[in-house]
């Protein structure tokens, strides 16, 4: 019999992992060991300067010895968020796969594993529906002032004057929407502006220029999408080169009162310039979900910046992203009890060796 041990949390339950891996496996005579963390409530502890946080991983929830505990002698580990420290690693010498039901294995230390031999897989992809859809919402709400009006009418106030011209609200239909980013998020929320009439600009070194050809979108430098978009939304992802990479030199270049979204990731984004602009019209509106500090401190100057609706990083929280990564994750841990190729490897070099 093969053990696992499904790791979940307030998100992805552990018996999601387990009801996915039965499915997958419907007669592989499999024991299930169960832990379960209160991710993100549970925080495991802060990141530091150099991107890693306690145990060599960047983000987790629960304890190393919760983990090391609930393992026993289980082969295989699905989790969402639980920490597989190199201690973990090196006091667990029966694991031999590791499943992260998330876009990248920021919980594993992932050296660790690789030196073990363990592949561990991720989830690419998981979110992305709600992502795009949380990311349309975000523009919506910023250009149509919705969550403001939403405010002011339950504290009395009728917002009259977003009838007046300066007020009033953008529309997509017609308007030049720059995407900077064009993966899996990025494509989606292009497709879903195209349907309300936008002319969508995209800013990505990567992106296929016969796709952009294909899906009605224009690839252009960053400076010229931010020069000619009324509203920018971002759905890069976090790299040293991408660190900032909106910044005051280049958001300089918006045009006046255009909106800006980022539900992305907030080290795409200086944060600094931004009160200054929402201060002086360049920008319109700003709608957050990601921070360069999360959660943002009370003292922060855009909890009282006009023009800002902000949401505690909520894009990829919805019941089917963690039914699809339950699902995704669940699936390689089949092919590997299986011995077929594995689809999302983090650590591929392990592959090159002899499977335990």
């Amino acid at each position: 019999m093969t053990t696992v041990l499904v790791a979940g949390d307030d998100f992805i339950a552990p018996d999601l992992f387990s009801a996915a891996l039965s499915e997958s496996l419907p007669s592989a005579g499999l024991g299930f060991r169960t832990l379960r963390t209160r991710w993100p409530n549970e925080p495991f502890g802060p990141v530091g300067a150099d991107g890693q946080g306690n145990g060599g991983v960047k983000e987790a929830s629960g304890t190393e010895e919760q983990v090391l505990e609930a393992l026993g002698d289980a082969s295989v580990a699905l989790t969402q968020m639980a920490p597989f420290t190199a201690r973990v690693i090196r006091e667990s010498p029966g694991l031999k796969f590791i499943g992260v039901a998330r876009g990248g294995p920021v919980n594993v230390d992932l050296a660790a594993a690789t030196a073990a031999g363990i592949p561990v897989t991720f989830t690419p992809g998981r979110n992305a529906a709600a992502a795009a859809e949380f990311a349309v919402g975000l523009i919506l709400a910023a250009m149509r002032r919705i969550t403001h009006a939403d405010a002011a009418l339950k504290e009395g106030t009728w917002r009259g004057d977003y009838y007046a011209y300066e007020n009033a609200g953008l529309e997509l239909d017609g308007a030049t929407v720059g995407l900077v980013g064009y993966g899996a998020i990025g494509s989606i929320v292009a497709r879903v502006l195209r349907a309300f009439g936008a002319h969508v600009v995209v800013s990505d070194p990567y992106a296929d220029p016969a796709r952009a050809h294909a899906d009605g979108v224009e690839l252009t430098a960053l400076e010229d999408l931010l020069r000619r978009s009324s509203v920018v939304s971002l759905h890069a992802r976090v790299t040293p080169e991408t660190r900032h990479l909106l910044n005051a030199g280049n958001l300089a270049l918006l045009p006046e009162g255009a909106v800006l979204v980022n539900s992305a990731r907030g080290e795409l984004l200086d944060y600094a310039p931004l009160p200054g602009l929402l201060e002086s019209g360049r920008l319109g509106a700003l709608a957050l979900d990601v921070y360069d500090i999360e959660p943002p401190p009370a003292d922060w100057p855009l909890h009282k910046a006009p023009g800002v609706i902000t949401t505690p990083h909520l894009a990829g929280a919805t019941r089917r992203t963690a039914d699809r990564a339950a699902l995704i994750t669940a699936g390689e841990a089949a092919r590997f009890l299986r011995g077929e190729p594995l689809r999302h490897v983090a650590n591929p070099e392990v592959l090159t060796g002899s499977r335990p």
